[in-house]
């Protein structure tokens, strides 16, 4: 596995005029277009058929985190508004389950619009009415952080918990490149059918397609579908501003995922594993390189205690050079979770994938289209790696051929597909040699 640390962004750019990206959803999530890779070629489709493009007994994992309605605005007596972007709990909380339940106050980081104009020691007041009841929710101003801010929200009633407080008083944070207003039904379908954890800052956009009649037309096939939780944060939006990926500071986000979760992958690695979505996949492929580290610290005879801890952004290159099996590596993290009487996998992953990165688990990817000069993209330029022509092995690229990320995306633009959150989308077959 080659480190891609010294990858130009530059190198994954293309052109994404305005008049591309998708403003609004359409109006049946099924209907839109899904352009499909496999080996080299490209072919069209809708969703509504997704069925018909994935073999029988393959594993779908989805990501069923909760998009939270993040953005606060606060009204200063002056008339003047201050916006505070619930971006992820203060440290002292465990994970973000637990910080959303708390009731009477909670800390949280946050980005503030307008923070120049919020006096220290000045305590910010909203006020909602909801079912009769008026909510009263305060912030205070805690800590200035290089990137971010502490702030104590505290609101009655106090039996409400966070999350609820947010549901009530906070607006749908929509991606900053849909450019207009939040309406009514964003709060439907920027949110999956199958949403079920609070915890996200931006929708698992991929799922955003699926619908009942897609899981029924699955289960026909004998399509299995299981679940993960990584509840995405607002550095997916974040631009790589390095020159190369080695100055670039990968975003960490929470995942949850259940030992029964782990089982059901051991069982089907024969089989077609495929992602819904580049969060599904970073959480799959996380879960390789936290059980190899258990199965390394078994073997070495360290302790056992920090080994389910947060995977970094380098760990996966660090650690390649030791080859462990992906059976061996999954049932060391099973083990791991069992010696700990853990039902529940509860961390953190800064994992960064690349050119370069060798996955272990997944076979497929459904995702949307993303921007330019993103980690996303490069995730998926590792999936795809260089194009296979005439349905060969890889290969290096010679003078004038393109590399197959470009391949796709040049065909999405000049095909009518439509990019972004609220486009269009893909089925991506990993190249595999």
């Amino acid at each position: 596995m080659s480190n891609p640390r010294n990858i130009s962004i530059q190198d994954y750019n293309y052109s994404l005029p305005e008049e591309k990206i998708a403003k609004y959803p359409l109006a049946n999530r099924d209907d839109s277009k899904l352009l499909v890779y496999n080996k080299g070629k490209i072919t069209e489709d809708i969703y509504k058929n997704i069925a018909n493009q994935l073999p029988e007994d393959s594993l779908l994992i989805f990501n069923n985190t909760k998009v939270v309605e993040a953005r606060l605005l606060f009204q200063k007596a002056t008339g003047g508004v201050i916006e505070i972007f619930c971006l992820e709990p203060h440290e002292q909380y465990a994970d973000i389950t637990t910080a959303m339940l708390q009731k009477e106050k909670v800390f949280w980081q946050c980005l503030v619009g307008g923070a120049s104009k919020w006096k220290s020691g000045q305590v910010l007041e909203k006020r909602i009415k909801h079912e009769g009841k008026e909510i009263i929710l305060s912030a205070s101003y805690i800590e200035k952080r290089t990137s971010s801010f502490i702030i104590e929200l505290s609101w009655t009633p106090t039996e409400l918990s966070f999350a609820e407080i947010l549901h009530f008083a906070g607006a749908i944070p929509l991606p900053p490149y849909i450019k207009r207003e939040v309406e009514e039904a964003d709060h439907e379908r920027y949110q999956t059918v199958y949403a079920e954890f609070d915890g996200s800052v931006a929708a698992p956009t991929a799922g955003l397609h699926f619908t009942d009649s897609i899981f029924e037309s699955l289960k026909k096939k004998n399509i299995q579908k299981d679940f993960v939780t990584l509840h995405v944060g607002a550095g997916t939006f974040k631009p790589v501003k390095s020159e190369t990926m080695e100055e670039h500071d990968m975003h960490a986000e929470w995942i949850d995922v259940s030992k029964e979760t782990i089982q059901n992958i051991l069982k089907n690695l024969d089989k077609n594993i495929i992602t819904v979505g580049t969060t599904s996949l970073r959480t799959i492929e996380s879960l390789y390189w936290i059980g190899r580290r258990t199965e390394r610290s078994s073997i070495k005879g360290l302790s056992e205690r920090s080994s389910g801890s947060q995977i970094s952004q380098w760990e996966a290159y660090e650690l390649a050079k030791e080859e462990i099996p992906v059976k061996v590596a999954l049932h060391s993290l099973l083990n791991w979770m069992t010696e700990n009487k853990l039902e529940r996998l509860v961390t953190k992953t800064q994992i960064l994938i690349a050119p370069g990165y060798e996955f272990k688990i997944i076979k497929g990817l459904i995702t949307n289209f993303h921007q330019p000069q993103s980690t996303l993209l490069l995730l998926v330029a590792a999936l795809i790696g260089d194009d296979l022509p005439s349905g060969l092995a890889p290969q290096k690229l010679c003078e004038g051929e393109q590399a197959g990320w470009k391949k796709i995306y040049d065909y999405a633009m000049q095909n009518n597909f439509r990019f972004l959150s609220y486009g269009d989308g893909s089925l991506l077959w990993r190249n595999e040699t």
